[in-house]
C-alpha cells in the first residue's frame, strides 16, 4: 500500500469515526449495534368529515388547483392508516449527543399549500422556506420554546434560513395571507424520529440497543406512546391506532 492510498485509508476511518454518535462515556457507537423500529398507523373508527377549501379570496391560488383540495389535518389514508403523524424518540437515550446536520430541511409553500405537512429537524440545523408560488406569502412560526417569527415572502424572493435552538413537540407554522395553510416542525436533539406517509407506516432506523419511549403526533387524534426494546441487528415493531375523538 503506497503512503497516498494508506493516507486516504486513514481519513475514511476517521470521517466514520466522527459521525458516529456519542455515549454518555463520550465514546464512538459501533455502527454495526444499531436497529430499527417500525410500524403502522392504523385509525378507527368513521373517517371525519373535511370540507372543500375555498381559496377564492386569491385567484392565484384558486387557479393553481387541479381539482378539490381538502385539509390535511384530520385526513385518512384509502388503507385506514393515517399520513402526517410525527413519530419520534421521546426517551431513552440518556446521554448520548448527536450533532446537528449541516444540510438543511426545506419547507416548500406549493399550490397555496405548505409541502410537507408535517417535517422533522435537529437543534441548530438549517430550515429552508422557500415558495414555487406566483403570490405573496405570510410564514408564522408560533413556537413556545422557541423564538416565534412572522415573515412575508414575495413572489421569486431567496429562500429563508431560520434554525431552532431547544428541542419542541409540535411547533405550528400557519400562512397569515392564507388561513387554510398549516404545517407542524417537530425539533429534536437526536436524528431518530420520522413521519407517516400515505401507506401509514413509519421507520427510525440506526437505534442503540435500549429501550425507548416512542411517541407519536397527531394535529388531530392526540398523541400515543409505547415502551420498545431495541436490539442490535434487529427490528422493533410499534404499532398506534387512533380513533376520532
Amino acid at each position: 500500500m503506497n503512503r497516498r492510498t494508506f493516507g486516504a485509508l486513514i481519513a475514511t476511518v476517521s470521517l466514520i469515526a466522527i459521525l458516529r454518535p456519542l455515549d454518555g462515556r463520550g465514546r464512538r457507537a459501533r455502527p454495526d449495534a444499531a436497529g430499527t423500529v417500525k410500524g403502522t398507523i392504523s385509525f378507527q373508527g368513521a373517517k371525519p368529515h373535511l370540507p372543500e377549501i375555498n381559496m377564492a379570496q386569491d385567484k392565484v391560488c384558486a387557479s393553481e388547483q387541479n381539482g378539490p383540495v381538502y385539509p390535511q389535518d384530520g385526513q385518512v389514508n384509502g388503507n385506514g392508516t393515517l399520513p402526517n403523524v410525527f413519530v419520534y424518540v421521546k426517551s431513552g437515550l440518556d446521554n448520548k449527543t448527536y450533532p446537528a446536520p449541516s444540510t438543511s430541511v426545506t419547507l416548500d409553500q406549493r399550490r397555496c399549500e405548505y409541502v410537507p405537512h408535517v417535517l422533522g429537524i435537529m437543534v441548530g440545523q438549517p430550515l429552508q422556506v422557500v415558495s414555487e408560488d406566483p403570490t405573496t406569502h405570510n410564514i408564522h412560526v408560533m413556537a413556545k420554546e422557541n423564538r416565534s417569527w412572522n415573515v412575508s415572502q414575495q413572489p421569486g424572493a431567496p429562500a429563508l434560513t431560520e434554525h431552532f435552538t431547544h428541542p419542541e413537540i409540535m411547533i405550528a407554522v400557519k400562512c397569515n395571507e392564507h388561513p387554510w395553510m398549516k404545517a407542524y416542525i417537530g425539533v429534536t436533539t437526536n436524528p431518530f424520529y420520522a413521519v407517516s406517509g400515505d401507506e401509514g407506516t413509519f421507520a427510525i432506523q440506526n437505534l442503540p440497543p435500549g429501550r425507548y419511549t416512542i411517541a407519536a403526533w397527531t394535529a388531530t387524534f392526540g398523541t400515543q406512546e409505547q415502551q420498545v426494546t431495541v436490539e442490535a441487528g434487529e427490528t422493533a415493531t410499534a404499532n398506534f391506532a387512533f380513533e376520532s375523538r
